[in-house]
C-alpha cells in the first residue's frame, strides 16, 4: 500500500499536480524513512566493526583512527562521481524522460567504475606511508596501511554499491537500496566475526569483512537497476556506455565542485586527525569511537538528505520550483526534530555508547566528555545536512563548496588549532561543535532564497 502510494504521489510531482502539505509530508516520510533505515544499518555495521576491533585493545582500535579520515576522502570521492551522473538522473525522471535517463546511467557507470579503478591504484600506492604521514605512533603503522590498503583494493565495488543505490534513489526507489544496506549489516556482522576471530587477521579482518558484506549485498542492488526498475531498467532499449561530451560536461558541472569539497571537507578531517594525534593513544581511540557513537543522531539527517536530493531533483526536473523549496523546508524540519530528541538522548546515555564500544575506562570517560559537548550541535547539524542534500538535486554544489571550505577550515581548524592545545580533545570538540551550529545558519538562509535552484540539467 505505502509503495502504491508513494508512486501515486510522484507521479503527481512529475505531472506538475498540486500537492497538499499532508500529501507533501507523507511523500518525505514514505522516503525518507527506508533512508533512515539504510543509514540505521550502515552505522549499526560501523558500532559492531569498532566494537570487535576496539575490544582486541585500543592499539588495533587507533590503527583504525588513525586511517578513518582518509578512507572519508577516498570514498567521498566515490560519491562525488556518482552523485555527476544521479542528480541529472533525478531531474530527467521529473521530466518524465525516461530514455534520456537511461543513456545518462548507462554512461555514468562506465565513467565512475574508470574512476573508482584510478582512485584504487593511487590509495595503494600510497598506503605504505599514510598513518607515518598522518603522524601515527609506530606500533599501529603497521595495522593502519594494512587496512587503507585493503580498503582501496575495495575501491571498485564501494564505487558501484554507491552508484547502484544513488540511482535507485534518484527513482524515488528508498526501499532496495535500504533492504541491501541491511542486508550488508547482517553479512558483515558475520564475515567480520570469521575474518577477526576464526581466522585470526585482527584488523585486516574487519576491512575484509566490509569488502565482501559490500560486495555480495549489492550484485543484487545492481541486477535490480538494470533488470527491474521500472524507468531504469536498460533491457528496455539498447545504447552506448562510452561517456559523450555532453553527459560529462555536465557530470563535470556536478561533481567538480564535489571533488573540491571532498577534498576541503575531508582534508580538514584529515587536518583534525594531525591536531589529535599528538594527544596519544587514548585521545585517537576516544575521538574514533565518540565520532561512531555520535553517527547515531545523524541518522535521521542523512537519510533524510536523500530524499531531499531524490525530491527535489525531481521537482526541479519537473519546472516545480516552489515545490522544490517546500520539499527542502519539510525534510530541514522533520530531521531537526529527531536529531535533537537523539542529541539529548546522546547527552543522557553517552557512558552507555561508549561502553558498547570498548571497555577501557580511560577511553570511555573521554569519549562520555566530548559527546555531551557535541549534543549542543545537533538541531543546527541537521538543518546543514538537509540543506546540502536539497541543494545538491538541484544541481547547486559550488556555493556549498565554498560555504564547507569557510565553515570546516575557518572556524573548526582555526578554533582547533587554539583549543585543542589547551584543553586537550575536548577543546577539538567545542570546535567542531561551534562550526557544525555556523555551517546550519549558514545552509538554512541559502536555502531561504532563490539562487540555488537556477540550474536544470531536464
Amino acid at each position: 500500500m505505502s509503495a502504491a502510494s508513494k508512486d501515486l504521489l510522484l507521479d503527481k510531482v512529475r505531472g506538475g499536480q498540486e500537492l497538499h502539505t499532508k500529501e507533501q509530508l507523507k511523500l518525505v516520510w514514505l522516503l525518507g524513512l527506508p533512508a533512515i533505515l539504510a543509514q540505521l544499518s550502515q552505522i549499526v555495521m560501523e558500532y559492531i566493526d569498532a566494537g570487535m576491533v576496539g575490544h582486541l585493545g585500543s592499539t588495533q582500535a587507533a590503527s583504525i583512527g588513525i586511517v578513518a579520515t582518509s578512507t572519508w576522502i577516498f570514498a567521498g570521492f566515490c560519491a562525488a562521481n556518482s552523485s555527476g551522473f544521479s542528480v541529472q538522473v533525478a531531474q530527467l525522471i521529473g521530466s518524465r524522460r525516461y530514455a534520456q535517463a537511461r543513456a545518462v546511467m548507462r554512461k555514468g557507470f562506465f565513467s565512475v567504475l574508470s574512476a573508482s579503478v584510478l582512485l584504487a591504484l593511487a590509495g595503494l600506492a600510497i598506503s605504505p606511508f599514510l598513518p607515518r604521514w598522518l603522524g601515527a605512533e609506530e606500533a599501529i603503522c603497521s595495522d593502519a596501511s594494512a587496512y587503507f590498503a585493503i580498503f582501496c583494493a575495495f575501491l571498485p565495488v564501494l564505487q558501484l554499491a554507491i552508484t547502484s543505490c544513488s540511482m535507485l534513489q534518484a527513482t524515488g526507489n528508498m526501499k532496495i537500496p535500504s533492504m541491501v544496506e541491511i542486508a550488508a549489516c547482517v553479512l558483515d556482522v558475520a564475515f567480520n566475526y570469521l575474518f577477526i576471530y576464526i581466522f585470526g587477521l585482527g584488523v585486516k579482518g574487519a576491512a575484509l569483512g566490509t569488502g565482501a558484506a559490500t560486495l555480495i549485498t549489492h550484485l543484487f542492488a545492481l541486477w535490480y537497476l538494470f533488470c527491474k526498475c521500472p524507468e531504469l531498467n536498460i533491457l528496455q532499449d539498447s545504447g552506448s556506455w562510452i561517456p559523450d561530451r555532453k553527459s560529462l560536461r555536465t557530470a563535470l558541472t556536478i561533481s567538480g565542485p564535489m571533488w573540491l569539497q571532498n577534498i576541503i571537507m575531508r582534508g580538514a578531517y584529515i587536518m583534525s586527525t594531525i591536531i589529535v594525534a599528538p594527544l596519544g593513544t587514548v585521545a585517537i581511540a576516544a575521538n574514533s569511537f565518540a565520532i561512531t557513537a555520535e553517527s547515531f543522531c545523524y541518522m535521521p539527517g542523512y537519510g533524510l538528505s536523500e530524499a531531499a536530493t531524490s525530491l527535489v531533483g525531481q521537482s526541479i526536473g519537473a519546472r516545480r520550483k516552489k515545490l522544490a523549496k517546500q520539499f527542502a523546508f519539510l525534510t530541514m524540519g522533520m530531521a531537526s526534530v529527531m536529531m535533537t530528541v537523539l542529541g539529548i538522548l546522546m547527552y543522557i546515555f553517552a557512558p552507555q555508547m561508549m561502553g558498547v564500544l570498548t571497555n577501557d575506562t580511560e577511553v570511555i570517560a573521554l569519549g562520555v566528555k566530548v559527546l555531551r559537548i557535541e549534543a549542543f550541535a545537533e538541531t543546527l547539524y541537521a538543518v546543514s545536512i538537509i540543506g546540502h542534500g536539497s541543494c545538491l538535486g538541484a544541481g547547486d554544489t559550488l556555493v556549498p563548496m565554498i560555504y564547507n571550505f569557510v565553515s570546516m577550515w575557518v572556524v573548526r581548524i582555526g578554533l582547533a588549532l587554539v583549543l585543542t592545545p589547551r584543553f586537550g580533545l575536548a577543546g577539538y570538540w567545542i570546535a567542531m561543535c561551534i562550526e557544525l551550529n555556523v555551517r546550519g545558519i549558514i545552509f538554512f538562509f541559502r536555502v531561504k532564497g532563490e539562487r540555488w535552484m537556477k540550474k536544470c540539467f531536464a
